[in-house]
């Protein structure tokens, strides 16, 4: 198939054209690098064009025969959208209008969707799984729930057949050090680290250490990026036989807390790290640990990498020589 990936620069939506590319589909990538990185661009036919821009859509459309969109081009940091949350509502509720109309209007009918478990917002049971309410607690968590609205509309009025897919905590990188996870600023725990492990005067800390788990440290799951992918690949062949819209969780089921994460990340770059330990933030949740169960039932998936050592040694690899 001939795949549209919309924020294909990015950290998730590079590994999803690698790994379609390395699947034998055609990749079409639109991204207009605000903050995708023109190296990760390998794998591909590039557009530079944001989401929102409805002109630019309709030339890519018009110029390549479409199957099927990816959209992972999205607004993402918590602090950020509440701090300007008419930014976060622009570019993942209104864009994605804008982007469904043209795909409406090119008679492109498949969807498979970046959403996130910030959807969920304060956790109500200590394993989430897809009949949790949905009660986001920051203009990030509720732009990405509208989105997913935006698309089961869609499906009912139009017949879009589309998966939501939830990811709880993205991490690692492609063996081959190619492509992996650079953000400025750089705001996720492992990257940070491996920063400091290499000697960068990050301010790096650990906010609270009085929660309810086995060492105090809040409890988070964690997913390689590769493994994300690999279930938007089967997410793609699952929308052949699914009609409307149906909505996955992503994680790895199994939790580690933050002190776990600290030691995983000396023990791989064999570093020191001295990490102190901070109050609390507000909101932080003791807990966020995905089921998976409903992914491994319907799609056939299910995590290839689950060492929390092994994540971060991926991640270790490119942080080593990183290319953008």
């Amino acid at each position: 198939m001939k795949i549209l990936v919309v924020g294909g620069a990015g950290y998730i939506g590079a590994h999803m054209a690698l790994c379609l590319s390395r699947e034998g589909h055609e990749v079409v990538v639109c991204d207009n690098l605000s903050t995708g990185h023109r190296q990760a661009l390998r794998y591909g036919k590039f557009y530079q064009c944001a989401v929102g821009d409805r002109a630019g859509l309709d030339a890519i459309f018009s110029a390549e025969r479409i199957d099927a969109v990816m959209h992972f081009a999205a607004s993402s940091i918590v602090a950020h959208s509440v701090a300007d949350p008419l930014s976060y509502y622009r570019n993942n509720v209104v864009n994605t209008v804008t982007l469904l109309e043209a795909m409406c209007a090119h008679g492109v009918r498949k969807l498979v969707f970046s959403s996130t478990a910030a959807v969920y917002g304060e956790p109500q049971q200590d394993i989430i799984d897809e009949s949790h309410p949905l009660n986001p607690i920051n203009p990030y968590g509720h732009s990405k729930a509208m989105a997913e609205q935006l698309i089961r509309d869609c499906a009912s009025a139009y017949g879009l057949r589309a998966v939501v897919l939830r990811y709880f905590n993205a991490a690692g990188a492609d063996e081959s050090g190619d492509i992996g996870e650079s953000h400025h600023p750089e705001t996720h725990l492992i990257p940070r680290l491996l920063k400091r492990a290499q000697g960068e005067a990050l301010d790096v800390c650990i906010f609270g250490g009085d929660y309810p788990t086995v060492d105090g440290t809040c409890v988070r799951d964690y997913v390689h990026v590769n493994d994300l992918a690999n279930a938007h690949l089967k997410a793609l062949h699952y929308l052949d036989a699914t009609p409307g819209c149906s909505v996955f969780n992503l994680g790895g089921g199994v939790g580690h807390t933050v002190k776990q994460i600290v030691a995983a990340a000396e023990q791989v770059s064999g570093q020191r790290l001295n990490i102190d330990v901070a109050p609390r933030r507000p909101g932080d949740p003791a807990r966020l640990v995905a089921s998976n169960r409903s992914a491994r039932e319907h799609l056939q998936w299910q995590p290839q990498v689950a060492s929390i050592e092994h994540i971060i040694a991926s991640a270790w690899k490119w942080h080593q020589a990183p290319r953008y």
